[in-house]
């Protein structure tokens, strides 16, 4: 065994006491040289109680504060330089963990991970709200994203602490992280993996409208945060364009300045500066914190 650990494995758990024992074990099995660390995010079952036993570093939340807030709990205890995240629930197999180490260790990758291939288990009722995120962030991107939420990953400490005052608290935490690499220029690689069905019982039922109203707000967080010139420039554009048509047809056929015509293209101008005042901001904000 290296004198320095070489790889963190960080296991957000809320509410896993069916789980995580048996994820932390099989772990404990293969990586006997590496840093695991559970982050129990204020669960009101025995979750915290059971990870302990499993004689691994375990941290708890005095109350539940998020996805997002454990990984970042996790990430900040962790010795190694390079982290791993995997699920709590067992939906991941832990000898991918070593497949995602490989990969960052022998490429000049900043972050790898685990895309999910159509083996993977999936609940119909969130891809199609899943699937209009995925045409968003690669519109946004530039480029085709395999997985962009996938909570199997590993990347370089040094990496994501430069993007931590941008990440989320809550479940987009994964979703913003890899938009936020690749929106900066970082090298952002994938294997494919299979995940499994969650052990234990559901998380939680699944609210459509709940789960489709977190979707906007995400989807609307993520444009206004990384690119948002992408979207009012083409709105603008489009009123822009609509309007001076129609007060071209206004001049011709009416003889006049139609009061609408000139409404649309005021309407396209302000969106155009609203947008390039968002796009400041937005570039102010993603500046990385030493």
């Amino acid at each position: 065994m290296d004198e320095k650990i070489k790889l963190t494995i960080v296991i957000p758990a809320y509410n896993e006491a069916d789980s995580i024992a048996n994820v932390v074990e099989e772990l404990k099995k293969r990586y006997k040289d590496y840093e695991i660390i559970v982050v129990d995010d204020g669960s009101n079952d025995k979750t915290y109680e059971v990870a302990k036993e499993t004689a691994v570093k375990v941290i708890r939340h005095s109350h539940n504060k998020g996805y997002g807030a454990s990984l970042k709990t996790g990430i900040r205890a962790a010795t190694a330089d390079l982290i791993c995240t995997v699920d709590a629930d067992g939906q991941h197999n832990p000898d991918d963990v070593r497949r995602l180490f490989c990969e960052i260790e022998n490429s000049n990758y900043d972050m790898v991970v685990g895309d999910r291939t159509g083996k993977s288990h999936s609940l119909l009722i969130r891809r199609f709200g899943k699937s209009i995120l995925f045409i968003v962030a690669n519109y946004l991107a530039g480029r085709k994203i395999p997985d962009l939420n996938s909570g199997l990953r590993i990347f370089r400490k040094n990496t994501i602490n430069k993007f931590m005052h941008i990440l989320p608290n809550g479940f987009s935490f994964s979703t913003t992280s890899t938009l936020a690499l690749i929106k900066e220029g970082y090298e952002v690689g994938y294997i494919p993996i299979i995940a499994s069905k969650r052990m234990g019982k559901s998380r939680s039922s699944v609210r459509p409208i709940r789960d489709g109203i977190q979707t906007l707000i995400l989807i609307i967080r993520i444009i206004t945060l990384f690119d948002p010139l992408k979207v009012f420039l083409p709105i603008s554009v489009f009123f822009g364009l609509f309007g001076g048509m129609y007060l071209i047809y206004g001049i011709i056929i009416y003889r006049d300045i139609p009061d609408t015509a000139m409404s649309l293209i005021l309407t396209g101008i302000v969106i155009f500066l609203v947008g390039i005042l968002a796009d400041q901001i937005s570039n102010l904000r993603r500046q990385h914190k030493d």
